[in-house]
């Protein structure tokens, strides 16, 4: 068997016109389902917002100034553990800068964290501290966009944190620190857990942890706390993508991988809220994202993901993370319950709380966001 090569190949994104073509023109022949008059949000994604946006998405939607905006960054590929990882790696002109490694959500992608990339790599030329810089490196999560869509089965969170730390460790750093949401946030506590060399730090915007039955948890539990739970149980309620993607991300990928307005549709109801905040982030910057799913076909290769955690996941989410850990809970996303990350989080040394910002934080509160990284990791300068 010939050697896999370790390699990191310079990439650089090429959309072809008869793609974006064949893409319009799924778009002009949409059979669209016959909903409810009325029903708005309430059996799932409005069918007069999915209209519009694909509407706009057709006829206005300019996929090339985002394609030229992505290729501004340097980009690269290179092969872990059989999987092909593709990711950015801005490098800080500031010499003692921080590396950073950012996960993105699902349904994400390395769009998630454009608002970062400047102040972040760069915050002497956008009139913040350079002592705050960090080198930054942004994959794509296997099997998601860039990184997909070819991806043999097997590959959970832990499997994904063991290829995140190879890659920084490949790049030269021995030292980083880890960021995420969602997907992103189980990834960065996942390395947490495992406690990779050099791991200095984890920042997440969600810890998932829940009550575990024991009625004693629940003693003198704030009138906020109890409200966030509610909140939690109610996002549970609607989060039909997870069942389904947990146990039949193939059947779904069908109408996926044929529809773009079925893909739209499946994409924007998380990143909507469930209809909760409809287009709190920039729709073109949104309709970027949806594009790299469509365009790359990996609405099965990134959906399977919530397969694998549930069906190849070990122990290892159960293990307490001892690694110093910062969290920031944004207002419209669900709120993590301190008690309960306390419990499964020995070393949280940062908690902030924000009356604004969703799941993607990076896309609609970027203004919150940057400066809670820079506070947590200025610790370990």
């Amino acid at each position: 068997m010939s050697e896999v090569s370790t390699e990191i190949q310079p990439f650089r994104i090429s959309v072809s016109h008869d793609d974006l073509d064949d893409l319009r023109n799924r778009l002009s022949q949409t059979r669209w389902p016959a909903a409810l008059d009325g029903a708005g949000w309430k059996y799932g994604v409005s069918l007069d917002y999915v209209k519009e946006l694909a509407a706009y998405w057709q006829k206005e939607y300019d996929w090339g100034k985002f394609e030229d905006r992505l290729n501004e960054y340097p980009q690269f590929t290179t092969n872990i553990d059989g999987a092909n990882i593709h990711f950015l790696h801005v490098r800080s002109p500031e010499p003692d800068a921080f590396p950073l490694l950012l996960t993105h959500a699902w349904p994400s992608s390395v769009v998630e964290f454009l608002e970062l990339i400047g102040p972040l790599s760069d915050p002497r030329s956008h009139s913040g501290d350079p002592a705050q810089a960090f080198h930054l490196v942004i994959p794509s999560v296997p099997g998601f966009g860039f990184s997909g869509p070819v991806l043999e089965a097997g590959w959970d969170i832990a499997r994904i944190s063991r290829a995140w730390d190879v890659l920084m460790k490949r790049l030269g750093y021995t030292e980083y620190g880890a960021h995420g949401s969602d997907c992103g946030a189980l990834v960065s506590r996942e390395l947490g857990i495992q406690k990779p060399e050099g791991l200095r730090g984890i920042h997440v915007l969600q810890l998932f942890s829940f009550p575990s039955g024991d009625p004693a948890e629940m003693v003198d539990l704030s009138e906020e706390d109890q409200q966030n739970l509610q909140f939690l149980a109610n996002f549970h309620e609607r989060a039909g993508f997870h069942s389904v993607q947990s146990t039949r991300p193939q059947t779904l990928s069908y109408g996926l991988a044929d529809s773009p307005s079925g893909q739209l549709a499946w994409i924007s109801d998380l990143f909507c809220g469930f209809g909760d905040h409809v287009d709190f982030m920039d729709r073109d910057v949104f309709l970027t994202n949806v594009s790299i799913y469509w365009l790359t076909n990996s609405a099965e290769s990134s959906s399977r993901l919530y397969y694998e955690n549930a069906h190849n996941q070990g122990q290892e989410l159960q293990q307490p993370n001892t690694t110093p850990t910062g969290v920031a809970v944004f207002g419209h996303d669900f709120k993590s319950i301190k008690r309960f990350a306390e419990r499964d989080n020995t070393n949280i040394v940062h908690w902030s709380e924000f009356e604004r910002g969703t799941h993607f934080a990076a896309m609609d509160a970027p203004d919150l966001l940057i400066p809670d990284i820079q506070a947590f990791f200025r610790r370990f300068r």
